[in-house]
């Protein structure tokens, strides 16, 4: 998820996306221990999005 796309999101639909985001970790955990996982780097780039996402949320929080 690109910086762009982030900044032209609402509150809701950030929120939204986190909770995605969470879902799929969950997933690619279950993946990576059952060694069905082919990319590794995804587990690492959907941890980042919802970093991403929660500093995004914060912000808006403190504007």
């Amino acid at each position: 998820m690109k910086k762009k796309e982030i900044k032209k999101m609402t509150k809701s639909q950030a929120q939204k996306d986190i909770e995605k985001f969470k879902k799929d970790l969950f997933n690619l955990r279950f993946q990576k221990i059952n060694g069905q996982v082919t990319n590794t780097s995804k587990i690492k780039e959907t941890k980042r999005n919802i970093a991403r996402l929660k500093t995004f949320i914060g912000a808006k929080a403190n504007a």
